[in-house]
């Protein structure tokens, strides 16, 4: 039998190309063949997985993180296109739990990752979005480029998306070399609404309720300085604007187009040969949940398992959707960490282990 193992991370504990290892060391059929393929939707680990699928070369680039401290990015160059990750500027897991607050934190580091790449030779730049810390529909990015939002004074804002509900206008045009752009996307959320950056991805980043309500109305407004600014229509409502904290608007508002992330990679790896050719496939990440089915690497895997009657087993540290929905978007069966240990203290502090041991248990129920 062909397994055919392709992964997202586990957020916090282990890489894609890890999970993949771990379920395939699990696997306790010799005979069976096995193919890691371990895969990103933008998000934290993007960089990584196309390196090690495309090879290239990887260009060391400082930068900032939310808070404006000082970090190492680096820009994949690979067959004339430059990639960049969000997450290596603007990640989740640059912050403490007591650091997260989109009220403050800032894109202004992924502006400079995105001048760099510019600036690379490159005829095309691929941002890859997801995990991220903010929520400043990029306007922490736009000051790096030159384009900072400003007041009806004309002084620049503070950082984060709060203040935005107090722009103007933008202080300069942006100084970015023409290139193509390229927004590889997470999630296809709008920027603003129920199903918003600010609803939906605030709480976990920090945000209280009356933040959640506050941010919304600031990112509509910022969204309207941008429609002004690029003569362009209905950004908020755009799919993929909500993607990384707003950051997806503020590309597509650069002329970028939008994309999904696992579309993307899957397209550069070679994902569709090898669905067509295996007999099972594995997925996972570290929590499946509602977002999970909004553009993510499981939504992804699971709909082409789907169409081509495969079935589609999902591992995952803890699971928080339900039978219904995951088996309508191609899911066969789910197994978690935390069920299989009954601590979420163990099943966070020795995952590779319960991938091992839940692939071993699956090896022998689905090898025949």
């Amino acid at each position: 039998m062909r397994v055919l193992i392709c992964p997202d991370k586990f957020a916090g504990t282990l890489s894609a190309p890890e999970v993949a290892r771990a379920v395939a060391d699990g696997w306790a059929v010799p005979t069976d063949e096995l193919v890691q393929r371990p895969l990103a939707d933008g998000g934290p680990g993007f960089v990584d997985v196309l390196a090690s699928a495309l090879g290239g070369r990887r260009i060391p680039v400082g930068t900032v993180d939310p808070l404006g401290r000082p970090v190492q990015g680096e820009i994949l160059y690979a067959n004339g296109v430059a990639y960049v990750e969000s997450a290596q500027a603007c990640g989740l897991h640059l912050l403490t739990q007591e650091e997260r607050n989109p009220n403050t934190t800032t894109s202004y580091g992924l502006g400079l990752l995105l001048a760099a790449a510019a600036e690379s030779g490159a005829a095309q730049v691929v941002v890859g979005l997801g995990g991220s810390a903010v929520n400043d529909a990029g306007a922490g990015m736009l000051a790096a480029l030159g384009a900072a939002p400003v007041d009806v004074a004309g002084y620049a804002l503070p950082y984060g998306g709060a203040p935005l509900l107090t722009a103007e206008s933008l202080g300069g045009t942006p100084q970015l070399r023409p290139i193509s752009l390229i927004a590889a996307t997470d999630v296809d959320n709008p920027l603003t609404g129920l199903h918003g950056a600010s609803n939906v991805f605030g709480p976990q980043k920090g945000a209280t309720r009356d933040d959640v309500l506050r941010l919304d109305a600031a990112l509509e407004h910022f969204a309207h300085v941008l429609e002004k600014a690029f003569e362009i229509d209905d950004l908020a409502a755009r799919p993929g604007a909500g993607a990384a904290g707003g950051i997806g608007a503020a590309l597509i508002a650069l002329g970028g187009q939008v994309t999904s992330g696992i579309g993307l990679v899957g397209t550069l790896i070679g994902l569709d040969r090898e669905l067509d050719a295996a007999d099972l496939v594995i997925t996972g990440e570290g929590s499946f949940d509602h977002q999970s089915l909004r553009g993510k690497v499981v939504a992804g895997i699971a709909a082409g398992a789907r169409d081509r009657g495969l079935p589609c087993v999902v591992l995952a540290g803890r699971n928080e959707t339900g039978h219904r929905e995951a088996s309508a978007a191609g899911v066969t069966e789910t197994h978690t960490l935390v069920e299989h240990f009954g601590s979420v203290g163990t099943a966070m502090a020795e995952p590779a282990r319960g991938l091992r041991e839940l692939s071993e248990r699956l090896s022998r129920q689905w090898s025949r």
